[in-house]
This record gives structure tokens, C-alpha cells and sequence, in this order.
């Protein structure tokens, strides 16, 4: 392995060599379009074959769905009842592996209650599902890595979590998954990918996709969005990860082949102080799933799943998604909660496979199983699963790339940890050791730990060399100032936007995205990547109109018409 840092300088590296590609001598093995999970994914199992591989993503790593999910590492309850066996034990093992090898410092175990309504009926029920998924997720390889489920009475029930409504429940199932923070994964993933060769890139688009006389895909054409310079690149294959964006992509090709549904699901975050609860729910309505999740200083409640047919890149709540959720978080609630609970929100895009034939198929009767397929030679494309089976889906992908030879270069993802999950126990002891020797609370060190995990080492150098890094943001206390620099320096962020909604996630945290802090950052950011005081001040002006928009569009009743008051918001800031 080597240097798994990404920045300004890995980036015009990233690109020369791309460049470079277009000499037979230099060619790309593998060029994947998309920096979500999926596609980071996909950069790491085929850097860690051998592969010459490069990745390039349009905007920020993991600026779509990849950092707008519930933040859930899990197995899908909810597919037991749709029988889907086979899906739900491959994401426990996928979740298992992921909390002891791949990334114990980014997913962390969580307990979950499932209130119950009927004292016998739903015992049974819900009871033999969820014992089910605990025996699935024991059949993995390595046994378990998770407490086995129990049930619990209504007296234990209102003693772990006393804020449920005592009308709503006659007890309750306590059962584990996982949480993670998204954005960070797939930071992570890239990193590690990085470190095994892989040519990394973002904010570079790719506008064309070139074809040989045979139709065969052998190259694309990219644009740098940050220079504007157009430049040409060549690869034995190009996979398309680009998610909700998959038949956008496969159009550059003059082609069709896999068919997706881009459903809708948004998110609330509540301070954790205003709902008392040791555990996370996990809630039934008349059309869904609800989740109330424990995340840091908050609780994170989700999720809707409805269709979304407007822009693809800038999905928001509106008024009435917020007020259905609301809705029916209340109902189990002793105390209500109000709009004005709600310090942020964010919507995403799923992914979801359209069924051949069946074009008119409604997105929640959708299965989340992945596919891959190739529209044309040398061109693979992959769209649908889920964050927890990235894994099985990048793996899938390659082996579908290399054909026959998959079996002389097999997969070795299973068994590599991402960058900053080695000596988990160590990082502990650093990061305490860190908050103690610069006057911070305990709270910091197992932030820290974390967002970090063994890279708290590298944090505390930083300080080291600069002691007014380990001070607390002004306006957002629960991130140091060494946390901007390191998103800067070691995971690629190049814009006010990467920091404020990816490499932290103060824009949902705090109030108004996190507008009060915006100018302490920009300083930072100015200063780490050179800015001059106009380009200081344009970043800072984009990030401020671009929060008005889209607080004036969760506003707004429907989807038509938050997108349009986003539109036109946007329109009046340029």
C-alpha cells in the first residue's frame, strides 16, 4: 500500500495519469464513473487485485445518495416478510463484517426496540422474525458479532426508553444493527483504494464515451470541472456505479440496459435531549417502515419513500414530508414533537431496479438486489442494492468485468480493513490522551474515534505543529479545527460545500446548515488551500445562497413546487 491521503495535489496526479491513458502502454484496466459507495467500492476491489484503476465522480465523493441515507448499517428486517432470505443474510454478513474487520471505527453496533401494540399476537409474529434474523446473521462465517435479540415487558421497556407513549406499546423487542456515518465510508473507501494505486478524481465529468469499429467501449471523454479543461482517457473497461444517474449514463453510449426508479426517502435530526431513550426504535405505519435512530448528538428520524421525478442532483423535504413524519414519530411519543425540534434534514435518492417489462412498477414493491449488466462491449454498468451490500456489489461488478480471468484474480475485499481501522484499542487511548492534553472533554476523544479511529494519531501532529488546531469551531463546538484541515489536507475537500455537508456534517447538526460557522471554515479553507479573498468570498457566498434555497424549499407543500423554489431562489443568487 501506499499514501492513502487525497487532496489538491493527489487530484492533478490522478488526472496526468489519466491523461497518460491514451498511450497503449498506459492504459487503464478499469475507469468507474461514480464516487458513492458503490463505485468506491468497486476502485478498491479492483485496485486491490492488481488492476490498473482509476475512479472519477462528478461532483463530491459521495454527494448523492452515499451521504443521504438513514445512516444504517443493517440486514432489512422488513425483507423477511417478502421472504427475500438469501438478501437479508447477505447484508448481516456484509453488516458482521463490516463492525469487527472492514471499519469498527466508522460502524458501531446499535440497539434497536420494537415496540409491540398486541401482547400475544405481535409476540409471536414480530418475535419469530426477528429471532429468524438473529439466526441468519449466525450462519455467517466467524458466528456472531452481535448480541442476540430480547424481549422485553412494558415496566423494562418504559425503564430503557422512557419517552415512548405508554398507550402505544405493551412491550417491545430490543434487537442490534448498526450505524455509520455514510459520507465518511465512502471517504474512507476511496482513501483505501488510493493507497492500493487507484487514480482518484472528483469534480471531473464524463461526457462521452468513445467506441472502436467493433463497438466496443474503449475510452471516455472528461471534462475537469474545475479548470474546464477537456481531456481524453482510455480503459480495457468502464463501469458506470452512477446510481439514480445509471441511464444518464448508459445514454452516452447511445444505449439502454438497466432501468432505475429514483424513489425519495427524507430525514429529520432532533437533538438527543429532546426525546428520552437509550435505544433506537424501529416503528411500523400504514405504508412503511419508520426508524428513530440514536447518531451522535442526535436522533435521526426516517424514513418516506415516495417517487421523485424532479432534478436528481438536489432532492429536498418539503413541507408535507416533514409533517408525515412528524406525524408518526408522534405516535409513539409521550411528548409531541414540534418543527421547531427539527435542527436539520436532508433528502436522498434510492436507486431502485425498474422489473423488466413492468415499467409502471411503484418503487416500494421494488427489491433491492442489485444487477449487473453490459449494454455494450467493455462498458459494465451496476445500479440498485443497498450501502450495507457495497461490498458484494463492487465485487460482483469486477468479476463481471474480467470475465473468466475473475478466477486468477479474485476478490480480496473481505479481508481488507479501510484506512484508519487498524488497532481500534490503540486509537482509544490516543484519542484520551489527545482530549486530556489540550484541556478537551471526554466527549471529544470518542468523537474522535469515531470519525478517525487509528488516524487520531495523525490529528494529534497536526496540533502538534499548530496548537490553535485543536480548538473547537466557534459555532460548531463538537468539530476542532484540525478536523477541517485534515478534510482538506487527507480526504479530498476541495469546496466549503465537501466540509460542511460530508467531511463534517454540520449542516444538518447545527441550525440553518450551519450558517454561523461558515465564515470560521472559510477562513480555514483560505488558508490550508490557497484561496485568494475573492475566491474566499465567492465559496462563501455560494454556500450561504445555496442554504436559503433549500431552506425555502422544505417550505414548500410538494415536490413540484420545492424544486421550483429552489430553481428560481437559485436563479435570483447568481
Amino acid at each position: 500500500m501506499s499514501n492513502h491521503s487525497l487532496n489538491q495535489a493527489t487530484r492533478d496526479a490522478a488526472i496526468r495519469r489519466m491523461k497518460q491513458s491514451v498511450e497503449d502502454d498506459h492504459k487503464l484496466d478499469v475507469l468507474i464513473i461514480g464516487g458513492g459507495v458503490t463505485g468506491a467500492g468497486i476502485a478498491l476491489d479492483a485496485a486491490s487485485r492488481g488492476l490498473n484503476t482509476a475512479i472519477v465522480e462528478a461532483q463530491d465523493w459521495a454527494s448523492g445518495t452515499s451521504s443521504r441515507s438513514s445512516k444504517l448499517v443493517h440486514g432489512g428486517l422488513r425483507y423477511l416478510e417478502m421472504l427475500g432470505f438469501k438478501l437479508v443474510h447477505e447484508a448481516l454478513t456484509e453488516r458482521d463484517r463490516l463492525v469487527t474487520t472492514l471499519a469498527p471505527h466508522l460502524v458501531r453496533p446499535t440497539p434497536f426496540l420494537h415496540p409491540l401494540k398486541r401482547p400475544v399476537i405481535d409476540r409471536l409474529f414480530y418475535g419469530t422474525g426477528i429471532a429468524l434474523y438473529d439466526l441468519l446473521a449466525t450462519l455467517r462465517p466467524g458466528g456472531r458479532a452481535m448480541p442476540w435479540h430480547r424481549h422485553m415487558s412494558k415496566r423494562s421497556l418504559g425503564k430503557v426508553f422512557p419517552d415512548v407513549n405508554p398507550a402505544a406499546a405493551v412491550g417491545a423487542i430490543e434487537y442490534w444493527d448498526a450505524t455509520v456515518d455514510d459520507a465518511r465510508l465512502v471517504t474512507s473507501l476511496v482513501r483505501t483504494a488510493a493507497a492500493y494505486g487507484a487514480q482518484a478524481a472528483s469534480r471531473v465529468r464524463v461526457i462521452g464515451l468513445h467506441q472502436d469499429e467493433m463497438r466496443h467501449i474503449e475510452g471516455v471523454t472528461l471534462v475537469d470541472l474545475e479548470t474546464g479543461e477537456e481531456f481524453q482517457a482510455r480503459a480495457r473497461t468502464v463501469i458506470s456505479a452512477t446510481g439514480v444517474w445509471t441511464e444518464t449514463t448508459q445514454a452516452l453510449a447511445s444505449t439502454s440496459g438497466l432501468q432505475v426508479l429514483a424513489s425519495k426517502g427524507i430525514h429529520l435530526a432532533v437533538p438527543k435531549d429532546r426525546i428520552d431513550g437509550h435505544r433506537g426504535l424501529i416503528l411500523r405505519t400504514a405504508t412503511s417502515v419508520l426508524f428513530v435512530i440514536p447518531w451522535n448528538r442526535y436522533w435521526i428520524i426516517g424514513t418516506t419513500d415516495t417517487p421523485w421525478t424532479e432534478d436528481r442532483t438536489h432532492p429536498v423535504p418539503n413541507e408535507r414530508d416533514i409533517d408525515y413524519l412528524l406525524m408518526e414519530v408522534n405516535k409513539a411519543l409521550r411528548a409531541p414533537l414540534n418543527r421547531e425540534d427539527v435542527v436539520g434534514s436532508w433528502a436522498g435518492l434510492r436507486p431502485l431496479l425498474q422489473p423488466r417489462f413492468k415499467p409502471g412498477t411503484r418503487s416500494a414493491k421494488v427489491s433491492r438486489e442489485h444487477a449487473v449488466a453490459a449494454p455494450m462491449p467493455g462498458f459494465v454498468a451496476i445500479a440498485g442494492g443497498k450501502l450495507t451490500t457495497y461490498r458484494v456489489m463492487a465485487k460482483d461488478a469486477v468479476d463481471f468485468a474480467l470475465g473468466t480471468e475473475a478466477a486468477r484474480k479474485p476478490s480480496r475485499t473481505h479481508r481488507i480493513p479501510l484506512v484508519g481501522a487498524v488497532d481500534h484499542g490503540c486509537a482509544i487511548m490516543d484519542a484520551r490522551r489527545f482530549a486530556v492534553r489540550h484541556g478537551l472533554p471526554s466527549t471529544v476523544s470518542d468523537h474522535l474515534v469515531r470519525r478517525y479511529g487509528a488516524e487520531v494519531a495523525e490529528l494529534a501532529r497536526l496540533c502538534e505543529s499548530d496548537p490553535h488546531a485543536a480548538k473547537p469551531l466557534a459555532h460548531a463546538p463538537a468539530y476542532l479545527r484540525a478536523e477541517i484541515m485534515f478534510a482538506i489536507h487527507h480526504e479530498g475537500a476541495l469546496h466549503l460545500d465537501d466540509l460542511m455537508h460530508r467531511r463534517t456534517r454540520i449542516s444538518f447538526e447545527y441550525p440553518k446548515l450551519g450558517a454561523q460557522a461558515v465564515e470560521e471554515i472559510a477562513d480555514i479553507a483560505q488558508a490550508e488551500l490557497g484561496w485568494s479573498p475573492a475566491r474566499r468570498a465567492t465559496e462563501t457566498a455560494a454556500y450561504l445562497a445555496s442554504a436559503a434555497t433549500y431552506l425555502l424549499a422544505i417550505e414548500q407543500p410538494n415536490d413540484d413546487a420545492a424544486a421550483r423554489a429552489r430553481a428560481a431562489s437559485a436563479a435570483t443568487t447568481k
